[in-house]
């Protein structure tokens, strides 16, 4: 009975460890790049969520003003670009907010878009006139800045002018400095009317 001698064990061990390793290796470098997509598919699902979000408000905009906590009525409707004062970096009355259980209130709602701690967050009143506000709920991390122009009578402005009947803007630039993806911008259009 013939069998193997120690080097052809021993080598056949040497292959084996080396197809081995290098299955080692393909594995690992499949689960980084399937770790890499999961998180550029999360992050890409972030921002996507951010822009349904403020697309749907832009597309249900209202000139109606609101009131602020003296009662007195706010001399705009839709504004933006004031985070340097601590404001919003948007500020609209939207139309359309549904009504399930049939609550006596407005369809109308109070929304603003701010920047806190490099994150993008939409936060509503809780009544269209009230001072109070719900929770703000995060949509889109990582901002390193960001600024809005207007589109108004055919013309980019960087603020819209005060006065009780002034139009909406036609559309609206969303700048954003991003930390992974550097400079992104979004062309929104405004499709709200008076109401």
């Amino acid at each position: 009975m013939k069998g193997f001698t120690l080097v052809e064990m021993m080598l056949a061990l040497f292959i084996f460890g080396l197809v081995s390793a290098a299955g080692v290796a393909v594995m690992r470098f499949s689960m980084d790049n399937q770790e890499r997509v999961r998180a550029h598919t999360s992050r890409l699902a972030e921002f996507q969520g951010a822009r349904a979000l403020l697309k749907a408000d832009l597309a249900q905009a209202s000139t109606r003003r609101t009131r602020g906590l003296d009662g007195r009525p706010d001399n705009r409707a839709f504004f933006g670009n004031e985070q340097a004062n601590g404001g919003p970096l948007l500020a609209l009355v939207r139309r359309g907010v549904d009504n399930p259980d049939n609550q006596p209130r407005s369809s109308l709602q109070y929304v603003e878009y701010r920047l806190a701690k490099n994150t993008l967050e939409r936060r509503t009143r809780v009544g269209l006139d009230s001072g109070s506000f719900y929770p703000s709920q995060p949509l889109l991390t990582g901002i390193r800045s960001a600024s809005l122009k207007f589109l108004w009578h055919g013309q980019w402005i960087d603020t819209l002018p005060l006065g009780a009947h002034v139009d909406l803007p036609q559309a609206v630039r969303l700048d954003l400095n991003l930390t992974d993806y550097g400079t992104v911008t979004q062309l929104l259009l405004v499709t709200g009317s008076a109401s």
